[in-house]
């Protein structure tokens, strides 16, 4: 008995018995490379297939795909790039190979075929009596379309692989419970939906057509905006399906049910296959005019420039994922040739497509020579200037390696399984990466966050595109807006600068209504008896908004705000100060440095001549003084222009006051100095004694010193700051200094008029003194102008409204200015440059009334 039962061991353990045979045809990737770790990716390299019905006479052989799509190509090849930069980087996987198993698939079917492969692995025969260890893959790239992504990811949900999809869009996919395991770096159609009905809304389209392809996709994607769409209080007037597959008579009813249709709006949910289809359908019949809204399924796919309809398109709006940057990926992909994959036969044929050459000597081809290069061509796939979807593969491949990364970094004991327990290294389960997937969160180099939520979605962010012509005269798409579902709502859609191609041939945006949509800042009065989408519009009370399409009702601005022509928004009131930008603005500067210019031409002569008697007669170190505060003066209502901050309202005020004394006091100083001189010729005078250059230097210092005090106390004890008036216009705020103390303003201002009139009082009883130059008599009219002019400015600043106040202060300032620089030394310029004959001490100091001159 015991040998009849070692007789049954040995044949039941026998090699014949023992193995696992893989049941069909071997299915092998099309690209591939071992590695301690493999991700698998599936992509449709090409886009048809020769449909044939099987009779099951026969066992079924794989179907053959036909045509290229180089976009899907450059997937592949961007997931290679992305696994050798990653070997490469000893930061992220290091000591760890990563390997790939990327198959080219299209179809449902074959898609679905190609993700049992990669599940159950495909050697024909499992020698080691160990039927698990099957070759799985990580994680499933891929697909880039829903419907096969939704055919495959429910089985492969089963066991536990995940699945993650640069393009599949559906929102259907954020089940959890129909799809556990399936991730994405592409947002869900339900916030694209969402995007579209803001869009709607934002241009004011209420009456509008839909149009799906007959799948999960379109249906989803299409009823989800018509959801959100009615949320905005817009009307879709019809709502139909179709599909690529579908006889052409479901064509013409779509575009009969369009040409019939009032409105010019329509919303497509479909792929690229059915958008030329209707696009050329369109273009037969000539119906034109319409202002097409497209996924991202079409919107910017490259391949619409081929088709015979596709000016229909032209002007279309779509959303889809931002634009990105992969350093070194187009480098990478210009170095592709066959000898890097020789066992690709779709690396051959996108070879001999490119160059028009035949590697393998087939005829109707000339021979390939060898010297082709990617660098010399330039193809949809070299093409790096738009990597919106490609950049999602991209970080697909990353999420996975961060998540492999942190797998295998896990620390006994504190790991996220039962007891704080890690993966086994060497037998990593697919639930176990699953896990470490849904926590994965980086950011990219180009500095893009990477996480994905609790279904497996990544952050919703789109580019707006506008399809417009180039310069070369290609459809392409322009980005004109963005949208970002995670800003607060109102927010969360923003247009830039860029203009936009209307659809239709329209230069402006299309409308499409019922009736006269009500726009934003307008309330809508139902009409009796007609369809919501059918009102009249009452513009709202000035100082109401109404800030979305075909409001009920107008909402009071709050205090700081107004509304704003259009009553569609409550801005910030207009802040209305004195602005360098402005033309009043520009011309008080203009007069401000041309005073500082003339100036100093002044100076310059005086400084050339300075030892001649007309300069020395008149007390040349106080002319200088006088110069450099006259230039201070014109400079310092440079102060009162631009925007009013804490600084500057200090600033504006104080200097305006001491530079005023410091140019009063020296003026003051000549006069008393002129006074004083003819004193000292009386006999026995001493006047000069007690009034010398010491003396007139500390009466400008003491003279000034009494403002600099005062401005002291006044920017201790209560300074001025700047301040929004909102009572004196209900639109605007006025933007001024206040003073503080208006005793601190008042006193500073009433020590410059004392001054000036204490000079004016002493250069008008000098005025007669008989010298034949008497610079007193030009002090007088210099301070009559003075005085004259700050005597005026007082009402004129009381009662000037706005920024209109500063402008006031500021022509005082400078006529004031002026009044001193011509009155004290345009004579004296005058007789120096054109009198040198008078500019003699001989003349300046004669008494002779027969020769006296006056000027």
């Amino acid at each position: 008995m015991s040998v009849l039962t070692l007789l049954l061991f040995a044949l039941l353990t026998a090699e014949g018995d023992s193995k696992c045979r893989l049941y069909g045809s071997e299915n092998p990737p099309e690209l591939f490379q071992d590695g301690d770790l493999v991700i698998g990716g599936i992509f449709s390299f090409r886009t048809g297939q020769d449909y044939t019905v099987n009779t099951f006479e026969s066992f079924p052989e794989m179907r053959k795909c036909k045509n290229f799509n180089f976009r899907e190509f450059k997937f592949a090849q961007t997931v290679i790039f992305a696994i050798n930069q990653i070997n490469a980087n000893p930061d992220i996987l290091p000591n760890i190979k990563l390997g790939y198993k990327i198959y080219d698939s299209c179809g449902t079917m074959d898609i679905s075929r190609a993700a049992l492969a990669l599940v159950s692995g495909q050697k024909a025969e499992i020698l080691d009596g160990n039927c698990t260890n099957s070759q799985s893959v990580q994680a499933i790239l891929g697909h880039s379309g829903s419907r096969p992504t939704i055919a495959f990811a429910r089985v492969v949900g089963l066991f536990r692989v995940p699945v993650i999809s640069h393009f599949a869009t559906c929102a259907c996919l954020s089940n959890r419970k129909e799809y556990p395991t399936f991730f994405r770096t592409i947002p869900s159609d339900y916030y694209q939906s969402r995007a579209l009905a803001k869009l709607v809304r934002h241009f004011g389209w209420t009456w509008i057509g839909a149009i799906a392809v007959r799948n999960v996709y379109g249906f989803n994607g299409i009823s989800a905006f018509i959801q959100a769409a009615e949320d905005y209080g817009v009307c879709v007037e019809y709502s139909e399906a179709f599909s690529s597959s579908d006889p052409p008579d479901e064509l013409n009813r779509i575009v009969t049910v369009i040409k019939k249709a009032t409105s010019k709006v329509i919303v497509a949910f479909v792929s690229h296959r059915e958008i030329k289809l209707l696009a050329d359908e369109l273009y037969r019949q000539n119906i034109t005019g319409l202002q097409w809204l497209g996924s991202d399924a079409w919107i910017t796919d490259h391949s619409l420039t081929d088709i015979q309809g596709q000016s229909v398109l032209l002007g279309s709006l779509g959303f889809t994922v931002s634009k990105a940057e992969i350093p070194g990926l187009g480098e990478y992909l210009r170095q592709l040739h066959p000898t890097q994959f020789p066992e690709s036969r779709f690396v051959r044929d996108f070879w001999e497509e490119v160059f028009d050459c035949s590697l393998n000597g087939s005829e109707g081809k000339r021979p390939c020579d060898g010297s082709e290069t990617l660098h010399s061509v330039h193809s949809q796939f070299t093409d790096v200037s738009e990597l919106r979807f490609t950049n999602n593969v991209y970080k697909s491949v990353y999420s996975v390696a961060h998540a492999l990364d942190n797998l295998l970094n896990c620390e006994e004991g504190s790991g996220p399984f039962p007891n704080g327990s890690c993966a086994d290294r060497k037998h990593i389960q697919p639930w176990q990466v699953l896990h470490y997937l849904s926590t994965v969160n980086f950011t990219t180099r180009a500095g893009e966050r990477v996480y994905f939520d609790s279904n497996g979605d990544s952050p919703a962010r789109y580019e707006l595109v506008n399809v417009q012509t180039t310069d070369r005269g290609i459809m392409a798409g322009t980005t004109v807006g963005i949208y970002d579902a995670s800003l607060p709502e109102g927010q969360q859609f923003i247009m830039n600068e860029k203009p936009v191609t209307w659809g239709g041939g329209h230069s402006e945006i299309p409308l499409s209504v019922c009736s006269q949509s009500c726009p934003p800042g307008t309330q809508k009065v139902l009409q009796k008896g007609r369809p919501v989408c059918c009102y009249d519009c009452i513009l709202c009370p000035a100082g109401e908004i109404s800030n979305v399409t075909d409001s009920i009702i107008c909402l009071k601005c709050p205090a700081r705000f107004w509304s704003n022509t259009q009553r569609d928004t409550c801005v910030l009131k207009e802040v209305e100060f004195l602005s360098y930008k402005e033309i009043l603005g520009g011309l008080l500067v203009l007069f401000s440095l041309l005073g500082v210019f003339l100036t100093m031409i002044v100076t310059l002569v005086f400084y050339c001549h300075k030892e001649t008697p007309l300069v020395r007669a008149n007390n040349s170190e106080l002319s200088f003084l006088l110069l450099f505060s006259l230039n201070l003066c014109f400079l310092c209502s440079l102060t009162f222009i631009g925007r009013p901050s804490s600084w500057s309202c200090m600033l504006r005020h104080t200097a305006f006051g001491i530079t005023f004394v410091l140019c009063i006091s020296c003026v003051l100083g000549k006069t008393l100095v002129v006074l004083m001189a003819f004193r000292a010729t009386l006999p026995g005078s001493k006047m000069m004694k007690w009034f010398g250059p010491v003396q007139q230097r500390i009466s400008v210092v003491a003279f000034t010193l009494v403002q600099v005090v005062t401005c002291i106390l006044w920017l201790s004890i209560n300074p001025p700051f700047p301040s929004e008036n909102m009572l004196l216009y209900n639109d605007r705020i006025i933007l001024e200094c206040d003073l503080g103390s208006a005793v601190g303003f008042w006193a500073v201002l009433g020590y410059i008029g004392l001054l000036a009139l204490l000079c004016f009082v002493i250069a008008f009883l000098a005025r007669k003194l008989p010298d034949n130059f008497n610079e007193a008599k030009f002090i007088t009219f210099s301070m009559l102008i003075f005085c004259a002019v700050w005597i005026t400015f007082i009402p004129a600043y009381v009662s000037s409204p706005g920024k209109f106040t500063v402008a006031v202060e500021i022509f005082a300032i400078l006529a004031s200015t002026y009044g001193l620089l011509f009155c004290i030394f345009l004579p004296k310029c005058f007789i120096i440059l054109f009198k040198p004959e008078l500019n003699t001490k001989k003349h300046i100091m004669g008494k002779s009334a027969n020769t006296e001159v006056r000027y």
